[in-house]
């Protein structure tokens, strides 16, 4: 078993401080609370990650590259929309966030425990999906086709990602894995379905709880 040391508590907790004030920062449409607060999150629950004695290093070593992905994709995804640049930064932010989730996958799939939590994993991201995917994809479909095929690759990978969690059954990852999941689902309809500032402030304080979950399962 890892241990959560004093210092890696430390940094979760001011992480926590900061994920309230990102979304406090949302919430209140507050560019420079978000601008703040929401990489730093990140930034310490990587400190975090770095802090604790983990269960399995390699596996750390994974989650540790997934969190740095991630950071790059919130940063991304803070900067003004320019669909006129080959790379626009929403595109470059799902790109992240697809490298991250296959970090993710690496260490999760490095610690497998169990195939029948697999494919509990399974039968649950397969039912999810038949339920998300079409809506989100005629989202797609009306507001920017380019995304259909990077959109898919992306609900493919992170679909994968919680399959992976159920399968190493650490309850602390599956319901991280689970809340990251979630918050890209709400991400998605709130993109392509018309913003709402309930989503957007839904979208945030899974994601954070996730990332924290995941980091967390590091201990075992």
């Amino acid at each position: 078993m890892g241990e959560l040391t004093g210092g890696a508590g430390v940094l979760l907790a001011v992480a926590a401080v900061a994920a309230v004030v990102n979304w406090v920062g949302v919430w209140r449409d507050d560019q420079r609370l978000v601008y703040g607060a929401k990489p730093a999150t990140l930034a310490l629950l990587i400190g975090a990650a770095l802090a604790l004695h983990p269960d399995d290093g390699t596996v750390r070593a994974w989650f540790v590259a997934g969190l740095v992905l991630s950071l790059a994709g919130d940063v991304f995804l803070m900067l003004p929309e320019d669909t006129s640049t080959p790379l626009p930064p929403f595109l470059l932010g799902l790109g992240s966030f697809l490298l991250g989730h296959v970090a993710y996958i690496a260490g999760l799939a490095g610690d497998h425990r169990s195939w029948t939590a697999t494919g509990a994993g399974v039968v649950l991201v397969l039912g999810a999906l038949a339920v998300i995917a079409p809506r989100v994809l005629a989202g797609v479909r009306e507001r920017d086709s380019a995304l259909r095929g990077p959109v898919l690759a992306y609900m493919a990978v992170i679909s994968v990602m919680v399959v992976a969690a159920f399968g190493r059954t650490v309850a602390a990852g599956v319901v991280g894995a689970l809340l990251f999941y979630a918050s890209d689902a709400t991400l998605a309809w709130n993109r392509f379905f018309g913003p709402r500032r309930s989503w957007r402030l839904a979208v945030m304080v899974t994601y954070h709880l996730g990332q924290a979950g995941l980091v967390l399962s590091l201990v075992g």
